[in-house]
């Protein structure tokens, strides 16, 4: 494994975490299974991955439950990453984002019981507010936490380029943010280089996630749309309908041929390629499975081999949606 400090803090974070939204049981099918995502955690740490992220949202705190058995005192020796502001209309319907400071902290302190810390590594907002909380309020909380020693460092996630100078101006401290990037999905690829490291020392760590684009680029979905059951949320995925999935069959037939001949996964490939690209810190990848894991971690392998994404970037720049 490679390991990368985020910029501005202490963490040293390892180049692919495990992102546990698939193990939390909700909205990803019907094959999730608790002693298979507990194993794929072991795994993780056993293949030198050293950070999580999680959210209340994944399995409404499952994931979270999951870690904890899973890693036990370990839970200690690595790096949770773990997220705020999420409520549910009724218990379990729509989920909106609520930054109010007041929801903020008891959120804070609901994910500190759940997660058995008393500090957490890194607590991050996970999208922008739906009511109206203005950012310089929200910042201020995620502040006051950090000096009372409930967090070490905070960030954001989902935000766009102009809220995040925003913060940036208001919060100097502000550590990261994650934002869905991977080789079909670039929106954020301007704001990466103007944003997140601008000409000098970057300024602010990017934790990209989606790097397999719910799984599109792991090359095991081929010559037709697959179908998911309506307990997947790729079920409504338009990536995983016409056109936008055939659209991406050539990229994918090109990662497997290459894939093949250096004994890598496609998916090992694809994260690699978002590992290479100017201002991303690390790479959060979801698995279900101890396999998963393994795949996921050979793109450190991959990293370096500059003929290969020569030879591969025509077809990714053919294929982005």
């Amino acid at each position: 494994m490679k390991f990368r400090t985020l910029p501005g803090t202490d963490l040293q974070l390892s180049a692919v975490g495990m992102g546990c939204w698939a193990i939390g049981g909700k909205w990803w099918g019907d094959d999730v299974d608790d002693r298979r995502a507990i194993a794929a955690i072991g795994a993780a740490v056993d293949h030198g991955i050293n950070w999580f992220d999680t959210a209340p949202l994944y399995g409404h705190g499952h994931a979270d439950e999951l870690l904890v058995r899973a890693l036990g005192a370990r839970r200690h020796e690595v790096v949770i990453a773990t997220k705020v502001g999420v409520r549910f209309r009724g218990g379990e319907g729509h989920a909106y984002s609520d930054l109010s400071p007041d929801h903020i902290v008891a959120d804070c302190e609901a994910s500190l019981r759940r997660l058995r810390l008393e500090t957490i590594p890194l607590l991050q907002v996970h999208w922008p507010c739906e009511r109206d909380t203005p950012l310089e309020a929200t910042l201020e909380a995620l502040m006051a936490l950090q000096e009372g020693g409930k967090i070490r460092h905070f960030g954001l996630c989902n935000y766009g380029s102009k809220p995040l100078e925003r913060a940036l101006a208001h919060a100097p401290e502000l550590a990261c943010l994650q934002t869905p990037y991977s080789m079909v999905r670039r929106e954020f690829e301007y704001a990466l280089r103007e944003v997140a490291a601008p000409a000098g020392e970057q300024r602010l760590g990017v934790l990209a996630y989606e790097t397999l684009c719910r799984g599109l680029l792991t090359g095991k979905f081929s010559a037709t749309p697959p179908r998911f059951p309506e307990s997947d949320l790729r079920h409504r995925d338009a990536r995983f309908q016409e056109p936008g999935f055939s659209r991406v069959q050539p990229l994918l037939a090109a990662l497997r041929l290459v894939a093949g001949k250096l004994n890598l996964t496609p998916a090992a490939l694809a994260i690699a390629w978002v590992l290479r690209q100017p201002g991303v810190s690390v790479a959060i990848v979801g698995a279900k499975s101890p396999e998963q894991v393994a795949d996921n971690v050979r793109a450190v392998d991959a990293m370096l081999r500059h003929k290969v994404w020569e030879a591969l970037a025509p077809h990714i720049d053919r294929a982005r949606l």
